[in-house]
């Protein structure tokens, strides 16, 4: 075990790797002594880190449709700070600072994905009304739901389940934490890596010095083969991506790109070949045809929808086979409740203690009783029956899908949210529509219900990540979890209040309004259910029955589900990464310099994702100010794409050749 007395050198060696029989892993900091963690200083700048964030999050997030991760780049300001403040002994503080201002992240993709469709569907309906409470409330209650859900499975996923999953996030954020409160030449090689990484994705998206994405658009005949035969290949070439790619590791890439092959190289190019009328069959809500539209149209309705059903199957599966775990968890509270493991929660360590399952308990009950009354007076006007529908619908379905959403990110840091709150809608309307709330009134309850659904699966992923920085770290969960709740108060109501002021400054629909993406693809489903038109049910059912088959081949459905949902130009350089992370860590024959090689490229691989997602943040701030650098018609041209081929090649051998760098 490490002592504090020495100096900090980095993460244990089994870490991020099964432990053997017997085995235990120790954190950094020892359970058996108390470290500053709570106080004025990181929660203060939790908070401001949770404003700044939650508004810059939701501006990018309704302009471009991507909503980048907070946490890193709130941790590597948290370094900063106690660095430049030499405060010595800030690692417990900076992981209280990075949980509550990461809560904006989460939040922000909660909210922005469904609510802003209520106003998207107010400009065709004006008789839906919106209000700055509903998408508060709806953020805020579903934030708690997604935090007391998580907490009784952090045991299982940051422990029981110990090396068997990446925690790509967590490994890159617990890389900053630690490479920053260490110092020294052991944190060289993470920060010549996020300058690296940061200033590589910068040029991209501040000047579009080349293009983000590589598309075989730009080869010989490529366009033609695209319009024609719907085949196309296209690979995001940020540093943050391949970085990610590294860390999630061989294995698990491989399985997520076979999910995007087989709908970019087989089911996108063969749908044309059945006929226009078979594809109304499977989409009732298309109404194109297949021979004019690109590859990735028939990808966003009608692949992706086969993702989606692929998804909440491989959830259900996950939910089967997991069902041991949330017993257990409602049994250790029935215990608690019974006081038969009073004297056992007692003596348990520093780093073991959660929130009573006594007070989880309560405060389940207190936050559904709130969302209820929510429903009965805000959503559906006083209908009682309505509104035990829709409570019920967002407590079974947050709970049970909790596990799914940490599961997505523990493998590959990406929470498929928008796909299961769209099944969430779905399924909400379509029960909302049999007990006879529909129209104007059902779009508004279904689109409350996907909110504050949506915002509890993003917690819950994004909680997931914190909970095992603090599990690697050696901080105390119940300090992480009291303050969460606080983090996403103030979140909330940051974005509710920047979802307001962005629909009166620019509005979500008409000419030079914000894109939305997301929750413009809500209001489109939600419209015609509402309206009795119907949904793609059979490609969900071709998505289920791929994770069944899937599942009875031992193959992992989520990863794969994921691979389908996921556009493929950002799956591609995960596989790419994966495939150098297993280049590094073979070359000797040697095991002791493939572990030191790996260990390196991992710090690397961390550092790209720190750099590309900070230098983010700052290409948002510039574009939110008015400052736009981007060579727009340049970025567009093929020269841009084959100039990105030769900084992409540049940049996988800087990662390969100072890996392989690394000495005993």
């Amino acid at each position: 075990m490490q002592k504090d007395e020495e100096k900090m050198t980095g993460l244990p060696e089994n870490a991020s790797r099964e432990l053997t029989d017997g085995e235990v892993y120790h954190p950094l900091l020892s359970p058996n002594k108390s470290y500053p963690e709570v106080n004025i200083r990181s929660v203060g700048w939790g908070i401001f880190m949770a404003i700044l964030f939650s508004a810059a999050a939701a501006y990018l997030g309704l302009k471009i449709g991507q909503v980048f991760e907070a946490a890193i780049p709130i941790a590597i300001i948290a370094v900063g700070l106690s660095s430049a403040s030499k405060r010595e002994g800030a690692l417990g503080e900076n992981v209280i600072i990075q949980s509550i201002g990461a809560s904006s992240g989460v939040v922000v993709a909660g909210a922005i994905f469904t609510l802003p469709a209520l106003y998207i569907l107010q400009a065709k309906y004006p008789g839906i009304t919106v209000s700055f409470m509903q998408v508060f409330l709806s953020s805020l209650l579903g934030g708690v739901l997604g935090i007391l859900f998580m907490i009784p499975f952090r045991k299982y996923f940051v422990a029981d389940m110990h090396g068997k999953y990446p925690f790509p996030e967590a490994t890159a954020t617990t890389q900053v934490l630690v490479s920053g409160e260490k110092g020294g030449d052991q944190a060289k090689p993470l920060i010549m890596a996020g300058i690296v990484g940061g200033l590589y994705d910068f040029v991209v998206a501040t000047f579009g010095t080349w293009s983000e994405t590589f598309s075989t658009r730009v080869l010989p005949y490529g366009e033609m083969i695209a319009d024609k035969a719907k085949f196309v290949f296209k690979n995001n070439v940020g540093a943050a991506v391949l970085g990610l790619g590294y860390i999630v590791g061989m294995k698990y890439s491989a399985i997520i790109v076979a999910g995007s092959a087989l709908v970019w190289f087989i089911i996108v190019p063969l749908l044309p070949l059945f006929g226009d009328s078979i594809a109304h069959s499977l989409n009732p809500n298309f109404n194109g045809i297949l021979a004019a539209i690109p590859p990735e149209t028939i990808f966003k309705e009608f692949a992706r929808h086969i993702g989606i059903g692929g998804i909440a199957m491989a959830g259900i599966i996950g939910i089967i086979r997991s069902w041991s775990i949330i017993r257990g968890a409602v049994s250790l509270a029935s215990k608690e409740f019974t006081h038969k493991d009073a004297a056992q929660k007692q003596q348990a360590k520093r780093t073991q203690r959660d929130l009573p399952m006594k007070i989880i308990a309560i405060g389940i009950f207190i936050t559904l009783l709130i969302t209820f009354l929510f429903f009965y007076f805000g959503v559906v006007h006083l209908n009682l029956m309505h509104a035990v529908v829709g409570i019920l619908v967002v407590a079974i379905i947050a709970f049970l899908f909790t596990t799914v959403a940490a599961n997505a990110i523990a493998i590959v840091g990406t929470n498929p949210v928008s796909g299961m709150t769209l099944m969430t809608l779905i399924l909400a309307s379509v029960i909302m529509v049999a007990v006879g709330l529909k129209g104007e009134a059902g779009m508004v309850a279904a689109l409350v219900i996907g909110g504050v659904v949506c915002t509890a699966l993003s917690m819950a992923g994004g909680f997931i990540t914190d909970l095992k920085i603090g599990y690697w770290i050696g901080t105390t969960p119940a300090k992480q979890e009291t303050w969460k709740f606080l983090g996403t108060l103030v979140s909330a109501a940051t974005v509710g209040g920047v979802i307001m002021i962005l629909n009166k400054t620019y509005g979500f629909t008409g000419d030079n309004a914000l894109v939305a993406p997301q929750a413009n693809a809500m209001a489109a489903v939600i419209e015609p259910l509402m309206s009795g038109v119907g949904a793609p049910w059979a490609l969900y059912a071709i998505g289920a029955v791929i994770s069944i088959l899937l599942t009875l081949l031992r193959i992992p459905a989520l990863a794969f589900a994921l691979g389908m949902f996921i556009p493929m130009e950002l799956n591609a350089p995960l596989l790419i990464g994966g495939i150098i992370s297993w280049l590094v860590s073979t070359r000797s024959t040697n095991k002791a310099l493939n572990t030191v090689r790996f260990e390196k490229g991992t710090l690397l691989a961390s550092g790209f994702i720190a750099g590309g997602a900070l230098m983010g943040v700052v290409s948002a701030g510039l574009r939110f100010g008015g400052i736009d650098f981007m060579q727009a018609q340049w970025v567009e041209s093929a020269g841009a794409q084959w100039l990105s081929l030769f900084a992409y090649a540049a940049l996988i051998a800087y990662l390969i050749w100072d890996s392989l760098r690394a000495k005993i």
